[in-house]
Formats: structure tokens, C-alpha cells, sequence
């Protein structure tokens, strides 16, 4: 589905993926192992190639959003992942075990790419007009958003969600390592010129995308109003 000119959600396993159609192709996340056929399938459909694809870029090294890298990443193609993420990743289910936390038993089963570009806060990178990054810890140590100005498109991987009634709410507290950093992450995207928040489980918010963000930004802000809010 095209949700904004050469800019494209695909269903892959586990997570939406986005790619921006320009002159060769970049993915933002992977899904699960195994995603590779259906995004195969989606950009053939379009007159486009896998072999035109040149980036992958993970908001953070969960399964479903970091797994089908491995299967993706030949050639040339530059995979970007916070490096606080990717060192992370680089853990097995024996040492899991041994200190277990939600996060290394997530780091365990992922696919680890075999290499990764670092994405640091205040990167800009060469997609769709300018992609810039923003470090938005909590979800995972190296949960990262993306914001496209030209588009006016935030990319906020899982670092926000959707209820089924539409209500945009903080990260999930039973699957993020820091939901308190996390909470206190969203400040930093108060003040973007945001047309669409672009989720990787949910369909986009397309009206009133400033405001529910400064919203969150006031819910983090008063102690209490958000896990009052996400009991609701």
C-alpha cells in the first residue's frame, strides 16, 4: 500500500516493512525470518527488484523487526541498526539464559545480521528527500524513529502503538526494556512538522498527528496520567 508518494507499507512477517521507491530501494525493517519472498513478491508487483535494493534500516533489533535482515543483506546492501542494538544482538540463547532478561531472550532467537552501519542520533541519511534519525531509547536500548521533513512522515517503529479504537499510547510496557526512558523519548519528537505517524503494527495516523504527539508528551510529563492512561 502506498501511503505517501514512492512510499510503500508491505506486510511481512510479524511487522509492516516501508519502502521508499527511489532511484534504487531502502527498507525500513525486515520482519521476521522468512519476509524476504513477500517483500520479493510486493516490489515485482510494483516493476521493481530485490536486486535494487540498497538499504535496510532497523528502528530496532527485535525478531520482528530485525529477523529477515540476515536472509536480505547480500552484496552491497548497507544495513543501518543503533549500534546499542546490534551489539545487544550479539548474544546466544546459552549466555540468555544465564542472565535472562526479556531483551537478551529477544536478542537470542533473532537472526543476527552478519554486519551493520552504526546509526547515531542527528544522522541524516539519503532517502526520500533526507531521513533523519532520532535515538528514542527505552523500547530497547537502541529503539530508533525516522523522520522524513519533505513528506512530513515519522517512522516510530514500536516506540508508539495504536488501540483498536485509534488511541495513540506509549510503547507496549510488557515488551520494552525501559518503558519510564522510553515514555520520556517521545519529548524528543514534540515539535516536528508531522503529517503521519507511521507504525510498524498499526495502520497510520493521518489526522491531528502533532497534537496526539504533544499529548503524549504531556502524558509523560504527569505522573501517573500514562499508566492510567494505558489501563484504560
Amino acid at each position: 500500500m502506498e501511503i505517501s508518494p514512492g512510499v510503500h507499507a508491505v506486510q511481512l512477517l510479524g511487522a509492516h516493512g516501508h519502502v521508499f521507491f527511489d532511484e534504487r530501494l531502502t527498507l525500513i525493517d525486515a520482519g521476521l525470518r522468512g519476509s524476504g519472498r513477500l517483500l520479493a513478491r510486493y516490489v515485482e508487483g510494483h516493476g521493481r527488484t530485490l536486486d535494487e535494493l540498497a538499504k535496510i534500516i532497523c528502528t530496532h533489533g527485535h525478531p520482528d523487526h530485525a529477523g529477515g535482515v540476515r536472509e536480505l543483506a547480500s552484496g552491497d546492501i548497507d544495513v543501518l541498526m543503533h549500534p546499542a542494538d546490534f551489539e545487544g544482538l550479539q548474544v546466544d540463547i546459552r549466555g540468555a539464559l544465564r542472565h535472562p532478561t526479556r531483551g537478551r531472550l529477544f536478542a537470542a532467537v533473532t537472526p543476527t545480521p552478519v554486519r551493520s552501519s552504526p546509526l547515531s542520533d542527528g544522522d541524516v541519511l539519503p532517502v526520500g528527500g533526507g531521513l533523519h534519525v532520532i535515538h528514542t531509547p527505552g523500547h530497547t536500548p537502541g529503539s530508533v524513529c525516522l523522520y522524513a521533513p519533505r513528506d512530513r512522515l515519522l517512522f516510530v517503529g514500536d516506540v508508539l502503538q495504536r488501540r483498536r479504537s485509534g488511541e495513540v499510547i506509549f510503547a507496549s510496557s510488557l515488551y520494552s526494556d525501559d518503558i519510564a526512558a522510553s515514555r520520556a523519548s517521545v519529548e524528543r519528537l514534540a515539535g516536528l512538522d508531522v503529517d503521519m505517524i507511521v507504525f510498524s503494527h498499526y495502520p497510520p495516523v493521518r489526522e491531528g498527528a502533532a497534537e496526539i504527539l504533544a499529548d503524549l508528551v504531556e502524558r509523560a510529563a504527569t505522573p501517573g496520567r500514562a499508566d492510567r492512561t494505558e489501563q484504560r
